[in-house]
């Protein structure tokens, strides 16, 4: 009898916790998607850096509800330096039973006990911050990977995905063609502009050198430009600040207009694809991540702006005299299509309605997180 009320309580639990959510949509297509993959972690144990970001949150949403549906048994320990904060902006993750909360930096935290069966290390400052701060974000990613390297090593976790970025192709001014992995990275100049790209290279290259020298299957994801929930607003991308105004009832300003091109992936998108490049990408292969839709700038500023009743009024800023080289930032996800089968469901404009959504319904807890 115990057992059986316990069992009615899980249940009890999960859909409690199903009805407050505002991604349900979301997460029951994700997990639609990915249904074949989770036994890959059932009854296993998650270790995740970066947890509470854009892409932790989605990975947390995505993992707890499957681990719910499919009753997987699996548990995630996620780092971070400020867990009260983290509860008070997530209580439903941060508060779900199969989560731990592991408070630390990630150069120096301390290592949870017991086996780990898979490690998403997703930490890393945001391109703004490492201009402003470049030669602390190459320590920051140096230290970070070498602690996490030795984490992996005490804790015998057989997968690994590296949260890495298009940023390692180098500078994207006057290219017109989309980036492939085939590529290469790129001979990135001297300069603050460079360190994000390098931090993020340099990882790949740590986490490379260690699946050849061990057992541990290392997959590495390029992200490129995304939105949806949890985009932070208060960050320096064009679709945050663009939002941000329209929900404000500010003016959209525009810079750049039709010589920056970019391309957005919803974040439900972004899940799948990253479970499945976890799961069942190529050890020591990297795969583009991202929507291959170009999109300048002032388009995605007018579509924005036509999701509200009157149209939010867009404006753009003045330019030099001198000529602008187009920045053209999108990439070819050929690889991931062909070898791993996955694609982009949400369009932009679709995305963006989800997006505004989701603020509208939560009041914007990510606002300014």
């Amino acid at each position: 009898m115990a057992l059986n009320r316990n069992t009615k309580q899980l249940e009890q639990d999960r859909n409690h916790r199903a009805s407050d959510n505002p991604l349900v949509e979301d997460l029951d297509a994700v997990l639609s998607r990915t249904k074949y993959l989770w036994d890959d972690i059932r009854k296993g144990r998650l270790f995740i850096t970066g947890g509470t970001g854009f892409f932790g949150c989605w990975l947390l949403e995505s993992f707890l509800w499957a681990n719910d549906q499919l009753g997987l048994q699996a548990r995630a320990t996620v780092l971070t330096r400020n867990p009260e904060a983290y509860a008070k902006r997530c209580p439903h993750l941060a508060a779900h039973p199969a989560i731990q909360l592991l408070s630390g930096d990630i150069s120096r935290f301390e290592f949870p006990n017991g086996r780990f069966t898979h490690v998403i290390h997703a930490a890393s400052m945001t391109n703004q911050h490492a201009r402003e701060n470049p030669i602390e974000a190459l320590e920051t990613a140096w230290n970070g990977n070498l602690r996490v390297l030795e984490f992996v090593k005490r804790s015998s976790a057989k997968k690994l995905l590296f949260v890495s970025s298009g940023a390692v192709y180098g500078p994207c001014i006057g290219r017109r063609t989309a980036l492939k992995e085939e590529d290469g990275v790129s001979s990135l100049p001297a300069g603050p502009d460079s360190a994000y790209g390098e931090a993020k290279r340099l990882g790949e290259l740590v986490w490379l050198l260690q699946a050849a020298q061990s057992r541990l299957e290392v997959k590495i994801a390029r992200g490129f430009t995304f939105l949806g929930p949890y985009l932070p607003l208060n960050s320096h991308y064009a679709a945050a600040q663009f939002l941000s105004a329209a929900l404000a009832g500010r003016e959209i300003v525009v810079h750049g207009g039709e010589r920056v091109v970019r391309s957005y992936m919803y974040g439900a998108d972004l899940a799948v694809w990253l479970w499945t490049i976890l799961f069942r990408g190529v050890s020591s292969r990297a795969y583009n991540v991202g929507s291959e839709q170009p999109v300048t700038v002032k388009q995605l500023a007018r579509t924005i702006a036509r999701e509200f009743k009157p149209p939010i009024k867009v404006v753009e800023a003045a330019i030099s005299d001198e000529p602008q080289k187009l920045n053209y930032y999108v990439p070819d996800t050929s690889r991931a299509r062909k070898e791993l089968g996955l694609k982009v469901n949400v369009p932009l404009s679709e995305a963006i309605c989800r997006t505004l959504r989701w603020h509208n319904m939560t009041s914007g807890p990510n606002a300014t997180s």
